[in-house]
């Protein structure tokens, strides 16, 4: 024991040592790309990204106004899209699978294992096995170069179908049965009682739904076609041509992109860690 007791600050500072070593190694990308986004591009392809110039002599912020001006602001309507869709299919999603997956985790009824297992089957279908059905689709319904064209084939996850099931399953029946003696409807109980005890997995979806819709390329490529609908990977990828691939632009616009990201998982990370961590409330 007290051999213990002297070895356990010599641990618990290798752990602060590895922890802090850690986290270097995993900001040090974010770093580069900050650092990259104030350096000419010339530079930048000729000495590239290395621990010889980690700090810049000059920090120089002509990428961002080539950006943010001399593209006639291209960039800011790019953002704005990918704002407008992300928060769109965010709420969207999270009200729809929310709805769909507590009704398969708290009521039974005929054929729930089958639709269970149906959600099952389609998160492990890649999407590029979706893509010619769901373009054929699209322009039967005459969506192709629309939103609703982008937003449509995924407004439903089943990835947070299973995880709302998930979570409410952990759920005591306790709270719904106390709602139904107070005289609650089925919609009642789920919005007064249901959808604050979910907050956490609410939380945690969130964040991963925005981040997919966020950073969605390959579907939004193959719906939209003029440029001022483009979301930001789609018009960043549009700034390499084979005239020309301005990497100091793109760089500062992938530099901007993040920031929302970053915002939202302030918001919510303790929502994502409790969300992912504990799958509910015990009872």
């Amino acid at each position: 024991m007290i051999v213990q007791s002297r070895l356990d600050p010599l641990l618990r500072l290798l752990k602060y040592v590895f922890l802090g070593a850690l986290i270097v190694v995993l900001l040090f990308p974010i770093y580069a790309l900050v650092l990259a986004s104030f350096r000419p591009g010339r530079d930048l392809m000729r000495y590239g990204i290395s621990f010889a110039n980690l700090v810049p002599n000059v920090w120089d912020g002509k990428n961002f106004f080539n950006l943010l001006v001399d593209r006639g602001g291209r960039y800011l309507i790019w953002f704005g899209n990918s704002v407008f869709l992300s928060a769109l299919q965010t709420t969207v999603s999270l009200a729809l699978s929310s709805f769909v997956g507590y009704g398969l985790g708290v009521y039974h009824f005929r054929g729930r294992n089958g639709l269970l297992m149906l959600v099952l089957f389609v998160m492990m279908v890649p999407l590029q096995i979706l893509i010619l059905p769901l373009y054929t689709l699209m322009i039967g319904l005459g969506t192709m170069n629309t939103y609703w064209g982008v937003l449509l084939p995924f407004v439903v996850s089943p990835f947070a179908i299973f995880f709302f099931r998930q979570y409410a399953v952990s759920i005591p029946k306790d709270y719904l049965d106390a709602g139904r003696i107070d005289g609650l409807g089925e919609y009642s109980i789920f919005f007064r009682i249901i959808t604050p005890l979910m907050a956490p997995a609410f939380g945690a979806m969130a964040i991963l739904t925005a981040q997919q819709s966020w950073n969605s390329f390959l579907w939004p490529l193959i719906v939209m076609r003029t440029p001022e609908m483009y979301t930001l990977p789609i018009g960043l990828n549009s700034l390499l041509t084979p005239y020309g691939n301005n990497y100091d632009t793109l760089i500062a616009g992938s530099c901007l992109a993040t920031i929302p990201l970053i915002v939202l998982f302030v918001i919510f990370q303790r929502y994502f860690i409790s969300g992912l961590s504990t799958g509910g409330i015990k009872g």
